[in-house]
C-alpha cells in the first residue's frame, strides 16, 4: 500500500510540473491591430511572448472597413488593441471608444511628432493616415508599440528592447535599399501615379512626385473630370506608366489609360503597389519590410 502511494505522488509531481512546464510555453499575451502593418510591428516586438492578429487580410480597404461579429469577439478578448489613428479606420471609432473603458487602446497615429505628419485637404481628415510609407515615421510606430508592451507585459522587457532594436536595424537596411534602388531612377522621371492619395509620404521621404485619382480616402467619389485631368497629366508630361493597387478597385486606372490612348499617347500599368492592406501572411508581402520592398522594385522596374 505504502509502495502504491508512493508511485501516486510521484505521478503527480510529475504531471505537476509536465503541467507548469506547458504553461509556460504558451503565449503570455493577446493583442489585436486592425492592419496588418501594426500587426507585423507587434509580432517583431512581441515575439514567442504574444498572440497577434490583424482584423484586416490582404486586399481590405480599411477606410471602409466595418468590423464584424468575429471582429468584435476577438476584440473584447485581446488585452491590448492597437490601431492607426488619423480616421483611417473611420467607421471603428466608436468601437475603439468604447472598448478603452477596459484595456489598453492605442492609436500609434496619436504618438507620433504632428510637426512630421501631412496635412490633408479631404473633409474629414486633418492629417494624412497612410503614415506606414515613410520609413523614420514608422520607427516612431515601433517605439510607441513597445513602450506600450513593456508597459503591459513588464515580464518580458528585455526581450521587447532587444527585439525592437534589431527590428529598427531592418527599417535602416530597408531605407538604405529603397535609395540604392531610387537613384536608378532620373530625378525628372520620379512621378508617381496610383489609384488613391496613398503615397504621399512615401513621395516625401523618397523624392517622387504623387499623384492620386482619389484622395486620401477611398470614400471620396472620382468623376469624369478627376480622370480627364488625371489623362492631360499623364500627356503633358509623357508618363509611360501607372499603378494600381492591391486594396482599391483597378477600374478608374483602367479608364485613365482608355483616355490616354484616345489621345494617342500609351499608358501601361507598371504593377500592382500595396497601399492600404499588405500582402497574404506567411509571404514576403505580407511583412512590412517585405511589402516595402516589393513597392520599391515595382515602382522603379517601372519607371528607370
Amino acid at each position: 500500500m505504502k509502495r502504491f502511494l508512493g508511485v501516486m505522488v510521484l505521478m503527480m509531481l510529475l504531471f505537476g510540473c509536465s503541467a507548469e512546464n506547458s504553461a509556460t510555453e504558451k503565449k503570455e499575451g493577446v493583442v489585436v491591430a486592425t492592419t496588418g502593418h501594426i500587426a507585423d510591428v507587434i509580432k517583431e516586438i512581441g515575439g514567442d511572448h504574444l498572440t497577434v492578429s490583424a482584423l484586416m487580410g490582404p486586399g481590405v480597404d480599411p477606410h471602409l472597413y466595418k468590423a464584424t461579429q468575429s471582429d468584435l469577439s476577438k476584440l473584447e478578448n485581446a488585452e491590448v488593441i492597437f490601431y492607426n489613428g488619423l480616421q483611417l479606420e473611420g467607421q471603428m471609432l466608436d468601437i475603439f471608444d468604447q472598448m478603452s473603458k477596459d484595456k489598453t487602446v492605442l492609436a500609434v497615429g496619436d504618438k507620433l511628432d504632428k510637426a512630421k505628419l501631412l496635412d490633408s485637404e479631404d473633409e474629414g481628415l486633418l492629417h494624412d493616415p497612410h503614415i506606414w510609407f515613410n520609413i523614420d515615421l514608422w520607427k516612431q510606430v515601433v517605439d510607441a508599440v513597445t513602450k506600450t508592451l513593456v508597459a503591459e507585459y513588464p515580464a518580458f522587457k528585455d526581450d521587447f528592447k532587444a527585439n525592437e532594436t534589431t527590428y529598427l536595424k531592418k527599417l535602416d537596411e530597408l531605407q538604405a535599399y529603397a535609395k540604392k534602388r531610387i537613384s536608378e531612377i532620373p530625378d525628372k522621371q520620379r512621378i508617381l501615379v496610383t489609384a488613391h492619395d496613398a503615397f504621399n509620404y512615401f513621395g516625401e521621404s523618397q523624392g517622387f512626385e504623387v499623384r492620386g485619382l482619389q484622395g486620401l480616402s477611398t470614400e471620396a467619389e472620382y468623376g469624369v473630370k478627376d480622370v480627364q485631368e488625371m489623362v492631360d497629366f499623364l500627356v503633358d508630361n509623357k508618363i509611360k506608366a501607372i499603378f494600381v493597387e492591391s486594396s482599391v478597385s483597378d477600374k478608374a486606372m483602367k479608364a485613365v489609360i482608355e483616355g490616354a490612348k484616345q489621345k494617342g499617347h500609351e499608358v501601361a500599368i507598371g504593377g500592382e503597389l500595396f497601399s492600404d492592406a499588405m500582402g497574404a501572411e506567411g509571404t514576403e508581402e505580407g511583412t512590412y519590410v517585405g511589402m516595402y520592398q516589393h513597392n520599391i522594385d515595382t515602382i522603379v522596374d517601372a519607371l528607370k
